[in-house]
């Protein structure tokens, strides 16, 4: 969106937060809610850093109105949250829980009555086990019981919500899932990951039929994680190191839901990876239904370099540039700006939302009360002034959440990583704004 002058229209522009069920809500075995991957996956030792689950989380379930007057005081124009699958349907599919159905629909009718979009994520990771069970994403069948889930939701709640993500992230999922074994279900298998990944993206393909099908107002996308990948120097095989890169990373999502295929270039990395994927030709018409907007995740940048054994070399913190305290994710804003661009110039430009974007630092509560977060303030508006210039330079960019809402659990690593704006004592669940909640205001306040 460009009105001209590089400053976004408030009225136009969505400026939101985003959470995810599993991290925030807690509540993991109350109201017919069934057993999710997490939660098998945090319950097994040896997982989770010091231990951790999100058995409780940061209560949300419990705390609905206490944390949408929080959106409400910061000036959210929008939220993004999650659906549980397995609060919804305990074994998948089949049976319905009628007391998740209402948790959302008291959820959604909260944030409408306070003025605050509703963006509900269909899938954040949380497979219920049950479907674990019989294999997975590694089987079509799931894909095709996502769907009917998805169609569900849609006539449920198609009167009130107007903003659909079908799947958050399935590069991470499905990598650190089903390759490093790192997340849940902690499956370490190359084999399978492009299998897994494919599968996701024909039931985020079936989905998208689905909501057509229904007629309802509104409109559908798919969050997808973009890394902007740098070559470290300016030499050929540096180069040919971060195409290949982007190949597998990106264009390995975007180019068979946006072009219909997927690219040669990524077949060529999955066989260095020692695994030569085959998908149905058929299917290929199924992933590229026209969505209505797609959601970027987007963190950081990437500076690669060719190594002969292990094919790229992440040289990041060569680069000199600051880092968060989480990965040492380095802060170069530019990048933001050079994804939003590449949408721009090689997918025609499709409607986008920045649906994630934040950064992690160890953020403590000091002897007056306060968390001076100031690292975090400065990178949401550096972050946040260059998806203003991308709107400026022509990228239809519509709205920005920030990630997240408040602390939570943060996968694999527990609660030791801190995202949010708001710090969530997890002992007490007392919630403070940091100063990067006041900065975010401003930002919001400003348009």
């Amino acid at each position: 969106m460009n009105n001209g002058g590089g400053k976004m229209k408030q009225q136009e522009f969505l400026w939101g937060a985003s959470t995810s069920a599993y991290q925030i809500e807690g509540a993991w075995n109350e109201d017919g809610r069934g057993e999710s991957i997490w939660d098998r996956f945090c319950h097994e030792p040896g997982h989770i850093h010091y231990g951790d689950t999100g058995d409780v989380a940061c209560d949300h379930y419990h705390r609905l109105e206490q944390d949408v007057d929080l959106m409400r005081e910061i000036g959210l124009k929008a939220y993004r949250f999650s659906i549980s699958w397995p609060r919804i349907f305990p074994q998948g599919y089949g049976a319905v829980n009628p007391a998740g159905v209402a948790f959302y629909h008291e959820l959604v009718d909260l944030l409408r009555e306070n003025g605050i979009t509703p963006f509900a994520t269909l899938y954040h990771w949380d497979l219920p086990q049950a479907l674990q069970d019989e294999g997975g994403w590694t089987r079509r069948e799931t894909a095709l019981h996502f769907a009917e889930y998805a169609r569900f939701m849609f006539r449920e709640f198609g009167d009130s919500v107007r903003h659909w993500i079908t799947i958050n992230e399935p590069q991470v999922f499905a990598t650190m899932g089903y390759m490093d074994g790192l997340h849940a279900p902690g499956i370490r298998d190359t084999a399978l990951t492009p299998v897994v990944i494919h599968h996701a993206l024909l039931g985020h393909a079936l989905a998208v039929q689905a909501f057509r099908e229904s007629g309802m107002a509104g409109e559908i996308g798919i969050a997808l994680n973009l890394t902007q990948y740098y070559p470290f120097t300016d030499s050929s095989q540096d180069v040919a190191t971060v195409e290949l890169a982007d190949a597998i990373g990106n264009r390995w999502f975007l180019d068979p839901l946006l072009k219909g295929s997927y690219p040669q270039e990524g077949y060529h990395a999955w066989r260095l990876l020692g695994t030569n994927p085959e998908f149905d030709p058929v299917d290929m018409d199924i992933l590229c239904e026209p969505i209505d907007f797609l959601g970027i995740n987007h963190y950081h940048a990437s500076f690669l370099a060719h190594d002969p054994e292990k094919v790229a070399v992440n040289r990041n913190a060569q680069k000199g540039l600051p880092v968060t305290h989480y990965n040492d994710w380095p802060l170069y804003s530019r990048s933001i700006y050079d994804v939003l661009m590449t949408i721009r110039d090689r997918y025609g430009n499709l409607p986008t939302y920045i649906t994630e974007n934040g950064a992690s630092y160890h953020d403590h509560m000091d002897e007056d009360g306060e968390v001076r977060d100031d690292l975090r303030a400065s990178y949401i508006e550096q972050y946040t002034g260059m998806v203003k210039q991308a709107a400026a330079h022509g990228a239809d960019v519509r709205g920005y959440f920030v990630w997240s809402l408040m602390d939570n659990f943060e996968w694999n690593d527990g609660y030791e990583p801190r995202f949010g704006i708001v710090h969530v004592d997890f002992k007490t669940q007392r919630r403070t704004w940091k100063s990067s909640a006041y900065a975010y205001r401003r930002i919001i306040q400003g348009g």
